[in-house]
């Protein structure tokens, strides 16, 4: 079994467990910490929270661990996950329990690039940290170099993974059998979904969209038909 990185945090006290994704890039602090403590009184046992602000405020309000990311913009619309040693700092500042990073070919091809950050955040910031991945074998090589936690959250976001607008269950069960602790991220909008994927072996399962977006959500029941959308106030 793998030691534990980390403040103290207890990884199994995310195994089975769902995590709430609260974020909205350049929202409200205040509202997306709200979010959080209502997601603590649902049951969540941790949350994901972009930038240091939001993860501070999320830490002040909560009893839950936190994930924490930071989003760099980058063309077409994609962003870069947690991209140097120095974001991470600030998330670690700031309480983050465990930092999340890219850990894909397309952003991070140099393998020992990405190993050296690992082991950094392990190691000098005493910080546990999830990869987020898009395809199988970035997976295992994340999980190889040290990462505590992998994550299927950029399935169907870079060139190398299929486009689909549900979970990928496939790659939450293939990293499972490969001894992977795996996070099942990404399209998941029902509670069938969720426990699709504990079945198919997943060690957590996080969940941003369809609780946290009202504007999304909206959107998916606007679109089912016999519904008049109707045009914002301006």
């Amino acid at each position: 079994m793998r030691a534990q990185a980390g403040r103290g945090l207890n990884l199994e006290g995310l195994r089975n467990g769902l995590i709430v994704s609260c974020q909205a890039h350049g929202g409200d602090t205040a509202i997306i910490a709200a979010l959080a403590e209502c997601a603590e009184r649902g049951g969540a046992a941790g949350i994901r929270a972009d930038g240091p602000e939001d993860v501070r405020e999320i830490k002040c309000r909560t009893s839950l661990s936190v994930i924490g990311i930071y989003k760099q913009a980058l063309t077409g619309g994609r962003f870069f996950i947690t991209p140097t040693l120095e974001h991470t700092r600030e998330l670690a500042e700031a309480g983050a329990d465990l930092i999340a990073l890219e850990a894909t070919f397309e952003i991070r091809p140099d393998d020992r690039e990405l190993e050296r950050l690992l082991q950094s955040i392990r190691g000098e910031l005493g910080v546990p940290v999830m990869a987020y991945v898009s395809v199988f074998e970035e997976g295992l090589q994340a999980w190889e170099m040290g990462a505590d936690l992998v994550a299927t959250t950029l399935s169907g976001y870079t060139c190398r993974s299929k486009r689909s607008e549900k979970p990928d269950l496939d790659l939450v069960g293939t990293l499972a059998r490969a001894g992977v602790r795996v996070m099942c991220e990404g399209h998941i909008r029902t509670p069938e979904h969720v426990s699709g994927a504990f079945e198919h072996g997943a060690f957590a399962v996080a969940v941003g969209t369809a609780i946290t977006d009202p504007l999304e959500i909206t959107t998916w029941f606007t679109r089912a038909g016999h519904v008049r959308p109707t045009e914002p106030e301006k």
